[in-house]
């Protein structure tokens, strides 16, 4: 598995890693506990080293499911989780006072079985409490020797800027794809200046993205897709056609849709560690593919080109989830 560098962090992880929170939160009913455990433990086998979790998915279901699957492996893989939410629900709102981000990092560290978390993001930026004390906060864990490295989630570039003079950032996680592109405005250009690297979460927009996913698809009663202005039935019907785009273009690299849309995050800088998620071992394989399916300078343009005459329909986060992302 290729390595790559998160910006100046020195922090150097698998090309791509492996989002877990699809195997106990968010997308239907968990997966069966040994089935999860046999895929963590296979994307390690398959060079993988970097895990996403957090106290919120679950609530802290998906780290001790971690904790567990990855003890065995512990001084081989990198695991990062995240504060920030009010009990660790987020329907509860945002907590990111210095006391919390304390009780978070200690309970993380039992539930993974670890004595020490890797990166340590800031789930979701906390109005009420100013980013240098969270990030002064996160600079005591570190030299405590509990944490090794900070991040943050969906933030803004003001914010980042603010945190990163207290406590240099290691990476930012954001959802980043061919669906939506919004960071190429404002904030890759600042995790360059600033050297810090760049999480991709949703890479296939929440499944969309792989072509599995169409206008009669049904999702679990549990699943928040069933809530997103993105996943409605007419946008879908619109949103089809990035979906065909992306299935020509794995068609004539002989490559999977998921690939193509892997490949082309891989390809816009060498500081981007996409994180996809799956619940199959298939998919897992498929995933890892990406990282040697080649796209040229043309093959990048072409989808460039052809990606900015489609325009996608709906919000990417129902209204009370949205309130919830600095912009």
């Amino acid at each position: 598995m290729e390595k790559r560098k998160l910006g100046n962090s020195g922090l150097e992880v698998s090309a791509l890693g492996l989002g877990c929170m699809g195997l106990s939160f968010g997308y239907g009913p968990a997966t069966e506990k040994h089935q999860a455990i046999q895929l963590i433990r296979a994307a390690v086998e398959r060079g993988v080293t970097l895990f996403d979790t957090a106290e919120a998915y679950g609530p802290f279901a998906n780290e001790e499911l971690l904790g567990e699957a990855l003890e065995p492996f512990r001084k081989e893989v990198v695991i990062a989780t995240k504060f920030g939410f009010a009990g660790g629900v987020p329907a509860m709102g945002l907590d990111s006072r210095p006391e919390n981000i304390r009780v978070v990092a200690e309970s993380s560290l039992k539930r993974l079985r670890t004595d020490v978390i890797d990166l340590f993001y800031q789930h979701r930026v906390d109005p009420n409490v100013p980013i240098e004390d969270v990030a002064g906060t996160v600079k005591d864990l570190i030299s405590e020797g509990k944490v090794k490295h900070f991040g943050l989630s969906e933030a803004g570039v003001a914010t980042i800027r603010r945190a990163h003079s207290v406590q240099p950032v290691a990476a930012l996680q954001s959802e980043y794809s061919l669906w939506w592109k919004e960071p190429e405005a404002e904030i890759l250009p600042t995790l360059e200046e600033l050297g810090i690297g760049f999480v991709p979460f949703s890479p296939l927009g929440k499944g969309f993205l792989t072509g599995k996913i169409n206008v009669d698809t049904t999702f679990d009663k549990s699943d928040f897709r069933n809530k997103v202005p993105r996943f409605a039935e007419e946008n879908r019907k619109v949103n089809q056609n990035l979906v065909d785009l992306l299935g020509q273009l794995a068609t004539d690299k002989h490559a999977t849709a998921s690939q193509i849309a892997l490949a082309w995050l891989l390809a816009q800088r060498p500081w981007i560690v996409p994180i996809p998620g799956t619940t199959k071992r298939h998919r897992l394989e498929e995933n890892l593919g990406a990282v040697n399916t080649e796209l040229s300078g043309n093959d990048l343009s072409e989808i460039d080109a052809a990606v900015s005459q489609i325009k996608i329909m709906g919000e990417r986060y129902p209204a009370e989830m949205q309130k919830q992302v600095e912009r």
